[in-house]
């Protein structure tokens, strides 16, 4: 795992204290997704996909034909945020004309990572039933991690969902989760060596042979950025690309933009 040089692995997985006003991004990321909820007519919001109150679903619908389905999965490390964060970033995607999901899901420590995995399955399933055409995953951070275990030999979604599945975009996502069981967090996630291999994507193999990208901030904690690579060198469907100049809040920031690399990424390929 090249954990010769890593002594505090709580810094090591600490984005705010290492970004430059990192307490904005927050109350700004709530606030763009409020006014863009309230400004973007076609959509449907709150829709139930399972049994708990968090098991929810947004869906935003382009005002042109849908060329299909795009899943944006939430980070937080498992912990925290909820799809409200999340909603003006369906903007490059929609203008591209595909239909956009925003997922919400139960947190650690009320649920095992496992259960999550478990539950974005359930939400790109019921989403996938609403939504014709191909799908494409991406997810940043925690949600980079859990868009990737969809396509795993293990995932937790139907064969006939799982085929219409052409791209996933990993946006500095966690592959390897052992590294965590050394963290504060651990406290929370209650990962066991065996739990956190199960969970890692880069300690298995895809389940089919769509394009995956693992995209990083160039300004990223050195351990995102070796996550990143980690997963391309493992999945032979799997490529690596590095942002210069991002860090890991700002590094989603293409998706507002039809035109960025990073959304072209997503629904071109």
């Amino acid at each position: 795992m090249n954990e010769t040089n890593i002594t505090d692995w709580d810094d090591a997985f600490a984005n705010a204290a290492h970004i430059p006003g990192a307490e904005t991004y927050p109350p700004r990321w709530a606030s763009d997704a409020e006014k863009f909820r309230a400004s973007w007519v076609e959509k449907e919001i709150d829709i139930s996909y399972g049994s708990s109150a968090r098991q929810c679903l947004d869906l935003f619908f382009p005002k042109r034909a849908s060329k299909g389905l795009v899943v944006f999965v939430h980070g937080g490390y498992w912990l925290r945020f909820d799809k409200s964060f999340w909603s003006h970033f369906a903007q490059g995607a929609l203008d591209r004309d595909w239909t956009v999901c925003l997922p919400s899901y139960d947190l650690s420590p009320d649920v095992e990572i496992a259960q999550i995995t478990r539950q974005i399955g359930l939400a790109i399933q019921f989403a996938a039933n609403r939504v014709d055409g191909p799908i494409r995953l991406s997810g940043h951070s925690a949600g980079g991690h859990l868009v990737t275990r969809m396509v795993c030999k293990d995932a937790p979604i139907e064969k006939s969902v799982l085929d219409r599945v052409k791209a996933v975009l990993s946006i500095s996502g966690l592959h390897d989760l052992r590294p965590l069981r050394n963290t504060s967090m651990n406290a929370s996630f209650a990962l066991s060596e065996d739990l956190a291999i199960a969970e890692s994507s880069a300690l298995t193999q895809p389940a089919i042979d769509c394009a995956v990208t693992a995209w990083v901030g160039g300004q990223e904690r050195p351990e995102f950025i070796r996550q990143s690579k980690l997963l391309s060198q493992a999945w032979p469907n799997a490529r690596f690309q590095e942002e210069p100049g991002k860090h890991h809040f700002d590094v989603i920031d293409g998706l507002l933009d039809a035109e960025s690399e990073l959304t072209d990424t997503l629904v071109s390929q």
